[in-house]
């Protein structure tokens, strides 16, 4: 957990808590290790249901820098829902700037795709191209970039802003 460095008063003579808490803290926080989350697969109308398939996520945050890995497999009890996919975000996207993370969408077909973060958002669109046979950028559907079944599989990795 990082915290706002303290502003030291001249003369100052810290202590080994002054010192754990100012530098052996921080530094832990950088090199800690990643946390786990789910994350949420909703549809713009209607949501998907996971079934038997399977959405992890993980995360590490350095102040306020995010790196974020989420793995989406379909199962063969897996819905998709209706409208363009969304999948959540481990915290709030800083109020200035887009983001944009690199996705990779494999069923009958391995496709390249972005998860696309607007400014202040909770979620992030997830884009593929239409089919495989266009390169222009859809919203992820039950029938984008591929028609989906049990064993698809897509994988994203971005590195974001938060809020806080």
């Amino acid at each position: 957990m990082t915290t706002i460095p303290r502003t030291w008063a001249s003369g100052e003579i810290p202590g080994g808590a002054t010192f754990n808490t100012e530098i052996r803290d921080q530094w832990n926080s950088v090199l800690d290790s990643w946390t786990v989350w789910t994350p949420s697969w909703t549809g713009q109308t209607t949501n998907p249901v996971l079934g038997n398939g399977s959405l992890t996520g993980r995360y590490l945050k350095v102040g306020r820098t995010c790196h974020v890995q989420i793995e989406l497999v379909m199962g063969s009890t897996t819905t998709y829902g209706s409208g363009g996919w969304l999948l959540s975000l481990p915290f709030a996207a800083a109020a200035t700037g887009n983001r944009i993370g690199v996705a990779h969408a494999f069923q009958s077909a391995r496709v390249q795709g972005q998860l696309v973060i607007a400014p202040s958002a909770t979620t992030g669109l997830l884009f593929f191209p239409a089919n495989t046979n266009v390169s222009f950028l859809s919203l992820a559907s039950a029938t984008a970039p591929v028609t989906w079944a049990s064993g698809g599989r897509i994988f994203i990795t971005l590195t974001y802003e938060t809020a806080t």
